[in-house]
This record gives structure tokens, sequence and C-alpha cells, in this order.
């Protein structure tokens, strides 16, 4: 990499489960990258460590660092934290009456998820999802708006007054109104709120009001109700995470506000009023990133995996089409948040592992030992085994060089407790048994990659697969193995490749609104123009919307641009399909028709051998604006290939237990590896913030972009 002689200007954050990982960029593309352990009770510590490790790579202080930056953007999970330990806001709910039990019964697919097919078969096992408003804080009031926005029934005004007063007195902290079909008309919602507020001033109590039209205008009543309640319950906790990263900022220099990621894949304000739409906003910067990295190497079918201690993120891009999903499931609720789709599963280096001692079944986790205690290697406390000791215990991770050094790893007290609690259990040796639960993890995420791969309908040989998170290089060739991918890349930042993704973004605003636009099949011109009016209104509101945020925020009104999107289906179908619209506004009758063929392109891309069906007609079901201002993004260098004898990185031998017994693994600087550079397994390959594992026979080259290209025997 060229020599750096300017300060970075941007700092991406991304706060993991067990690491916190940095990444700075200068003006002109140049990036390090900082790592430290997640500090999940004040988040602003493992920001601030993370941030100084960077620092410290780079060569200036922290002062330095942030008082020249114009953009620190931080990513993390502290609101998702706060639903899963259900920590949030004591609430109150304003309904329509008669659905009162909405929360108790919520959706059958929601009250289903994250079940095994063996809990699902025996419904015994089965309990609900914890309620964030009890039944005795929901209250009903007649009021009836129908599909079309008409008011059926009037609001009863003394009613809402009723309702407010019992939800002061029970010392709620926010009260939540969701009504029938108010997306389509928020009237009713609005004349609450504004009695609700009454009271609450009336009160002199400090009452927060939510509306399920402000926070996600849009169909499904119970998808709606869940948005309102959680951007009401968990937010509360990550403005003061998100504050408190924002005040150490400024206290060392920082001029500006903390942006955050979106979970469809931009950046916004801390201050953003919809903040719940940032919950899991780490795992999307990784594919943000991955979408940057596919236009490097020319191939826009990807498959990202990301790797770290808990857990297995999977993303996929297809032919270019990163697939937006409109109701994604969190903490087993279905919420109205747009969200780049992910496939999880529980894997990662910090699950601990249980034998049982009767039946000697083997359990990998799901829980993790996270960075607090973390693995019993990293001697903080941890006294169950986790895959990382595995991976200590083997010679697959360098005690002397975790963090790059920082971290001491004791591999003869992981390897006492391993050999107690799980080895002499089995009744086998201590290699054989910690390569057998590495064997295990990578062997889950092998199917679950083969799962991702077959719901696409296309061949692995047209995949890419990248690999990422402080975990993923240390087990890419057992994950990988035999599913024959078209290429499979990792990277010498890949521990910091989701914060990576996170400065790849730009400044992002997103608003929709559901509608019901029934096109046939043969619509003459008048009928095409008609619908095509309508989109446009809609459009132009929307556009107003978000530009006046974005204004708001600080982006000069001529760096804006907007794109507005359809989700469209073939009348009679279930699933929609994104497509961003071809023009601005819909002027014409050819302009209608552009727009449909659009529609007709996108579905074929991603309904692989799915003939398109026009004859059934067209409908749209929700329209959209996504507003955007660019920012400085990383960039990578490209050099020429050089020659391929790695012997400049070579730093030693070190013994490590792959495929059955110990070799003499050479090992090598990751960070000294340059362009045609080929390593030959058995290797290791070492980074401060990650290791790359060569089996046997497999080989790596690094290519001019010095990503590293991972090959099977």
């Amino acid at each position: 990499m060229d020599q750096i002689t300017t300060n970075p200007i941007v700092i991406g954050i991304d706060a993991g489960g067990t690491m916190t990982d940095t990444i700075l960029v200068d003006q002109d593309g140049h990036f390090k990258i900082g790592k430290s352990a997640t500090t999940p009770k004040n988040e602003a510590e493992g920001f601030l460590a993370s941030a100084e490790d960077a620092a410290d790579a780079w060569g200036i202080s922290l002062q330095d660092l942030f008082s020249g930056a114009n953009v620190v953007l931080y990513s993390g999970t502290g609101m998702l934290n706060t639903l899963l330990s259900r920590t949030g806001r004591k609430l109150g709910l304003i309904t329509t009456k008669g659905l009162e039990d909405m929360i108790l019964m919520g959706r059958g697919l929601q009250a289903w998820a994250d079940y095994s097919y063996a809990d699902r078969l025996h419904a015994v096992t089965h309990h609900h999802p914890d309620l964030l408003v009890p039944r005795r804080r929901t209250h009903g009031v007649t009021e009836r708006i129908d599909q079309f926005g008409d008011i059926i029934l009037p609001l009863y005004e003394h009613e809402v007054h009723a309702a407010a007063r019992k939800l002061i007195a029970d010392k709620v902290e926010a009260i939540c109104i969701m009504t029938v079909f108010s997306h389509v008309n928020p009237a009713h919602e609005k004349r609450i709120a504004e009695i609700c507020r009454e009271e609450i001033a009336a009160a002199g109590a400090d009452i927060l009001v939510y509306s399920s039209h402000e926070v996600r205008p849009v169909i499904r009543e119970q998808s709606r109700l869940n948005s309102v309640l959680i951007e009401a319950y968990a937010t509360s906790r990550g403005r003061r995470q998100l504050k408190g990263i924002e005040d150490v900022s400024r206290k060392y220099g920082f001029k500006y506000g903390v942006q955050t990621l979106l979970s469809f894949g931009g950046l916004t304000s801390i201050n953003h009023p919809r903040l719940h739409e940032t919950m899991i906003s780490g795992p999307i910067g990784g594919i943000l990133g991955a979408a940057y990295v596919g236009k490097l190497i020319g191939n826009d079918s990807l498959i990202c995996s990301d790797m770290g201690g808990t857990s297995f993120d999977m993303g996929v891009i297809t032919r270019g089409q990163t697939r937006i999903e409109n109701e994604p499931l969190m903490d087993r609720f279905k919420l109205n948040v747009p969200t780049l789709h992910l496939d999880t599963i529980g894997a990662g280096a910090g699950m601990i592992l249980k034998v049982d001692p009767l039946t000697r079944k083997v359990s990998l986790g799901p829980e993790s030992a996270g960075s607090d205690p973390g693995p019993i290697c990293f001697a903080k406390g941890g006294t169950e085994p986790t895959i990382a000791d595995c991976d200590a215990i083997l010679g697959r991770l360098n005690p002397h060089y975790f963090l790059g050094g920082k971290v001491v790893l004791q591999v003869d007290k992981a390897r006492k407790a391993f050999e107690e609690k799980c080895a002499r259990v089995l009744g086998v040796g201590v290699e054989e048994a910690a390569e057998g639960m590495i064997d295990m993890l990578e062997a889950d995420a092998n199917n679950a990659l083969r799962r991702v791969i077959s719901g696409q309908g296309i061949h692995p040989s047209e995949f890419t697969l990248l690999s990422y998170g402080g975990s993923g290089p240390l087990h890419l060739a057992g994950c990988s193995r035999g599913i024959g991918f078209k290429d499979i890349i990792t990277f010498q930042f890949a521990a910091a490749f989701s914060a990576f993704g996170c400065t790849t973004a730009d400044f992002m605003r997103r608003h929709s609104v559901s509608t019901q636009i029934d096109i046939g099949a043969r619509a003459g011109d008048d009928e095409l123009q008609a619908f095509g009016a309508k989109v446009t209104g809609v459009w132009d509101d929307l556009t107003k919307a978000a530009v006046e945020e974005m204004v708001a925020d600080g982006h000069a009104l001529p760096k804006i641009k907007t794109v507005p999107f359809l989700m469209m289906r073939y009348t009679g179908q279930l699933e929609d399909v994104e497509v961003m619209a071809p023009l601005s506004a819909i002027s014409s009758v050819d302009d209608m028709r552009k727009v449909i063929a659009e529609f007709e392109a996108v579905y074929a891309k991603v309904n692989h051998r799915v003939s398109r069906y026009g004859e059934a007609g067209f409908s749209i079901t929700e329209l959209g604006l996504i507003a955007t201002a660019d920012k400085v993004k990383p960039m990578l260098v490209k050099r020429p290939l050089g020659k391929s004898d790695p012997a400049s990185a070579h730093k030693g031998v070190r013994d490590a237990y792959i495929g059955g017994r110990w070799h003499k693994a050479n090992l090598y600087e990751m960070d000294l590896l340059q362009p045609g550079h080929e390593v030959t397994g058995p290797a290791i390959i070492e980074h401060p913030a990650t290791t790359l594992v060569v089996h046997p026979q497999d080989r790596v080259f690094v290519d001019e972009w010095t990503l590293l290209h991972y090959s099977h025997a």
C-alpha cells in the first residue's frame, strides 16, 4: 500500500457481540484498522479503545484523529440487545377497540420463529414471545377507518382521554398508538396523539408518544404494531449509548454529529426519528462491502459470509440484485422495516462447548462466551471451553500474537479445562476432540451456505464466496470445502470488513407508503396515464419529506439525489419485488410501460428459471423514495503482480494440528504478502486481528488488489 501522508477523515466502527472493529479512511481512500473487546455496558469504552488501536496503527493521537475527521459512523447491536434482554421502556398502547388482544395473538409466523424442527413438531415446548406491553396496559378506543381511508366510525374522544389518564397513572414511559388503516388515513391516530399530549401536559408527566403512521405507514397491522412498539421500547437505551459515543468523540475534538447505519444500507444521524431501522446495522455493512468488492473483481453473484465470536451471517447478491426483506424477523417479532436480507445461524469461535456425561452428546452453543468473560484462553474469567480454545490448543492461533500481542493466550489453561470437560468425557485424545468440535462448527456453516445457495436456484459455480469476520479466515477451509464456488476470497482486513463496508455507504433516507394499484394485463392508455399520475403524486410527497430530513441533518440541497422505487408483483402473487424506477416521474403512457418493463426485467433476474407472467396483470403494493448524499469511501489500490515466492512474508514454522495429525506449518505475516505471492498449505497466515489457516495442499493466491484467493486441493 502507498505511503500514507494525510490524516483520516472517516472513522468507521462496527461493534459486534465479541469485538469492536475500527477502520480509518483518508481522502485518497487509504485505510487502517483497529480492534478491541466490545464493552456492552458502556459501548463508548470499547469504541474509544478500538479507535485508539487504529490511531496507533496510523501513527497519530486520538486528538489528531477525531479533530481531523469529517465523519464518525457507528454500527452495533446495542438496541437489539435491549430487545433481547427485555430491558427497555415501560410501554402503554392505545388501539382500535376490538384489537386489544393483537399483542397476545401475534402472528403464527413469528410465534414459531427460531424453533427447531423438533420443537415445531411437538407444540408442548411452544410459547409466544415475551410481551412488550401487558394486556392491562392496552386500551381500545372506538373508531374505524376502512381500507379506502373513509371514516366509518368517528373517534370517541372521551375514551381516548380516559385511556391516556389510566396509562399516565400506570407511570408508563411511552404511549404507542396503532389504529386500523392509519397508513391510508392517519386522522384518528393524529387526534389520539394530540389528546395524549394534552393529558400528559396536564399531569406534568414526562411521557413520549409514538404513532404507527409516523414510524412505518405501511400495510399489515401486526408488523406495523411491532415496529412502533420496538421503536418506543428499545431505542431509548440505544440513543443513550450513541449519545455517549458522540460525547466521547467530541471530547477528543470531533466537530460534527455521529452517524449510524440503516438496515437497508445507508448512513443516518443518531437523531434519526425511526432509530429502530438501525437495530441490525453491523452485519449489513458486510453486504455493502461485498457489493463494493464485487464491482472490482467483476462478479455480481456473491455469497457474503461473516463469522465472528457469536454468529455466522450470510448474505446473497444475485446478478447484482441484493434482496430487500420488508418484514424481517427480529427476536421473534415480525417488523415492517426494510432490511438487506441476511441468514444467520449460531456458529462462531466464542461458542461454548458442552458434552453430556451420560449420552456423550456434544453441543455447540447456542451460548457464546462473548468478550466478557470470553474463552478460557483469554484468562479473563471464562471457565467453559469454546471453539477459540480448540483453535489455540491445536496451534492454529498464535498465543503471542492475538490482537498483535495485546492478549497473551493461556493455552495450557485452555487445554487442561478442555481435557477435563470434553475430551475425557468423550474418551478420546485432546487433539482429536478439539478438531472434532471445529469440524462440527465448520460443517454447520458449510450446510448453511449450501441451503442459502439452493434457495437461489443458481449453481454454486456462479458464486464467489467472500469470507470475513474475525473468525472467518480461521475456519474458511472447512466452511467452503466441497461446495464448488467459482472463487473464494478473504481479506487482510477481514476482521474489520463490516466496518469497511459501513464506510462504503452514503448518507441516506428511505420513505415509503403502502398502496394498492392493480394494473390489468391489457390496460388501455387512459388507465395507464391515470396510474402514472397517481404514482408520481405519491413520489412527490415522499421526495419532499426525505429531502427535508436530509437538509435538517446539514446536507446541502444540491448534493442530495433522489431515486423513487416500487414494490411490485404479478397480481395474485404473495411476494413483492423491489424495483428502482427507471425515471423520476411518470408523465406519459410510455413512461408507465417503461416502469412495468423494468419490473419484469428485475423479476427475471431474481427468479431464475421462472417465467414472467404478465397475463396475470401487475400490482403495485408500495411506493418509496430513497434520498442520498455522497461521502468519501475507502479505495483498494491496484498493483502489478510480482513474483510468486512469499519468502519476504515468511516468519517461521509452528506445529499445527490439521486433518488428524500435527504438521510443521509455515507462518506468514498477512500484511507483508504482496500481489503475485502464492502460499501452499500447511500454512498459517497471521494478522494482528485475524488468522487464515491453509490446509495441506490447499493454496492461497494474492491478486493485484491484495485480495487473498483460497483454492482447495
